[in-house]
């Protein structure tokens, strides 16, 4: 049931293009696991072993603290309809940051949102496709679009004021944040 790839293929790419929500898990050294979820049409397949995925402004940053520390990083996808299927991405990560020389090549595969605050470039070591049979059967609603209303609403001001307040994650650990807003 459990099958290993080592780069994506067109049924992969398939099924991560249908699914509107993907989670993503890091963790570092004496940090807390960090799961999120995620969706807003953010994540892409830039090559058959590289993905990444535009991260907005929320709660914590955690992420870019635990790719930096450590770099490991998970991507699971999940079908709530048929046929079932767990995808996951294991992989290496790297935050992007407006700032960053690569900013412009990346972003362009982007719809950038309110509140855009850096993209996250995964190379992939290993894929993994499983059963997905316990997954509940579930159908999306529609999108919330409460995060870009709240950042649509910021000053540019009031944005930069709040990335220079998040320097740390939640376990003390270091923080690169955006110099300037993009969207």
């Amino acid at each position: 049931m459990m099958e290993f790839f080592k780069a994506l293929n067109d049924d992969h790419r398939a099924f991560i293009a249908k699914q509107p929500v993907f989670f993503v898990a890091t963790a570092a050294e004496g940090a807390r696991i960090n799961l999120s979820p995620k969706g807003m049409d953010s994540f892409r397949v830039l090559s058959d072993t590289t993905v990444g995925y535009l991260d907005v402004g929320g709660s914590g940053n955690e992420t870019n603290a635990h790719l930096a520390a450590d770099g490991r990083i998970t991507v699971m996808f999940c079908a709530f309809d048929r046929p079932a299927l767990i995808l996951r991405l294991y992989g290496h990560g790297t935050a992007i940051l407006p700032q960053d020389d690569r900013w412009a090549e990346r972003s362009a595969h982007f719809t950038l949102l309110p509140g855009t605050r850096q993209i996250f470039e995964i190379a992939l070591d290993e894929i993994q496709t499983s059963c997905g049979w316990s997954v509940p059967f579930m159908t999306l609603e529609r999108e919330r679009d409460t995060l870009s209303k709240f950042h649509a609403q910021q000053s540019e001001t009031a944005q930069l004021e709040r990335y220079a307040t998040g320097k740390r994650s939640i376990d003390g650990l270091p923080v690169r944040t955006p110099d300037r807003v993009v969207a």
